[in-house]
């Protein structure tokens, strides 16, 4: 009995809710042999308990079948949070959903929708049961980054199923209409179907709900604030100044949403050499942590260039599953890991309170019926209709 034995015998041990092993994701810590007797260290970045014990279970099967005859398995696991709650108040479209997480942008091309993939996998990873909805109605990536680009929901009754990957449900509008098709539509069809993305599919009972929004601090932002008690805020950008002006926009909106900010995720901060592993300041690093204090937040991480985070959202295999080791995937795993604690915090306080919400219009600008601002016509009626 050796060791290559047991890790061999190990690698038939599938981390549940995924189709790679325990050891390649690299849980397998220690391992004790006496004899025909094994001991085992496992750590895993899951607080269920079913996946404890589901691990346990196989381990100790695939054990005996090489001829151990006593197999003990120690799983270390992180301390388990609270239990979340949505303790908050105001319309809720989908009380099933205990927590909504927006993910937003002041502007486009910083990498939100890559966050909000690997941000939802490495959550479900842990154990939480979450949901991605793809809200960037104009712009809608995540069916390619989460593997589905040629994937169509099913129809129960007169709601939509969501589409399933690496552990999360998915729904995005880029899995209902066919590939390079435009949506040319004004801000009212955006704010119904945002609402329709909440009411009309069956989302399970989620833990968590990450929202990918559309760049800017529109229509889309203002009517999920009124649709759902939105837990947390997370604003990403990129390290130059033209991105934090943008990006400021982004954590004001939050605000005047009474929305709690999570947090600022720097994006394509620093490059990390695929030959060598060095890390090279090219775009700036930690900039955007003076914009994070001034809103009385933090920089959670900052998620450097690193050619495998490309190739994983091209492919559909987002760098966080497939390749968890890396320093990217450990740098999104962490802000998961405190985006977890933040919303642990907001329930713990009572949870945020974004009803009541109105929108602000500049001066010349009126809100017209549908809740969207256009600018006045010369009869004193909305431009928009």
């Amino acid at each position: 009995m050796t060791k290559d034995n047991v890790l061999e015998a190990l690698k038939n041990v599938t981390y549940p809710g995924f189709t790679k092993d325990i050891v390649t994701f690299g849980f397998v810590k220690d391992i004790d042999i006496v004899g025909d007797r094994v001991a085992v260290v496992i750590d895993i970045t899951s607080s269920a308990d079913e996946v404890r014990d589901q691990i346990s279970s196989d381990a100790k099967v695939e054990l005996t079948k090489i001829g151990v005859s006593e197999a003990i398995v120690t799983i270390n696991q992180p301390k388990a949070p609270k239990q979340m709650s949505n303790s908050m108040s105001g319309k809720n479209l989908v009380p099933q959903v205990k927590n909504f997480v927006m993910v937003s942008s002041g502007k486009g091309g910083v990498g939100k929708s890559t966050t909000s993939v690997n941000i939802a996998i490495a959550m479900a990873m842990q154990g939480k049961k979450v949901g991605l909805l793809d809200a960037d109605i104009y712009g809608p990536n995540v069916p390619r980054m989460m593997g589905l680009i040629d994937q169509r929901p099913d129809i129960v009754g007169n709601k939509v199923a969501p589409l399933k990957a690496y552990g999360v449900e998915v729904m995005s509008m880029g899995s209902l209409m066919e590939s390079g098709q435009s949506l040319i539509w004004r801000g009212s069809m955006i704010m119904k179907a945002i609402e329709q993305f909440l009411r009309d599919i069956l989302w399970s009972e989620l833990d968590v709900l990450v929202i990918d929004m559309p760049p800017g601090t529109g229509d889309a932002q203002l009517s999920l604030a009124q649709s759902v008690p939105v837990t947390a805020g997370i604003t990403v950008t990129t390290p130059q100044e033209v991105s934090l002006d943008d990006s400021r926009r982004s954590l004001d909106m939050f605000q005047k949403l009474h929305i709690p900010i999570a947090g600022v995720i720097e994006n394509m901060s620093g490059f990390i050499c695929p030959k060598c592993e060095t890390e090279s300041d090219i775009f700036g690093m930690g900039t955007s942590e003076a914009v994070a204090k001034e809103f009385d937040t933090e920089l959670m991480v900052r998620i450097p260039i690193e050619p495998a985070v490309r190739i994983g959202g091209d492919t559909g295999m987002p760098i966080v599953y497939n390749k968890p080791t890396s320093e990217s995937a450990k740098r999104y795993i962490e802000a998961a890991n405190k985006l977890i604690d933040f919303i642990d915090k907001v329930n713990a306080e009572g949870g945020a309170d974004n009803s009541a919400i109105q929108p602000t219009t500049p001066p010349g600008v009126s809100a017209c019926s549908t809740g969207a601002a256009s600018k006045e016509n010369n009869d004193g009626g909305c431009g928009c209709h």
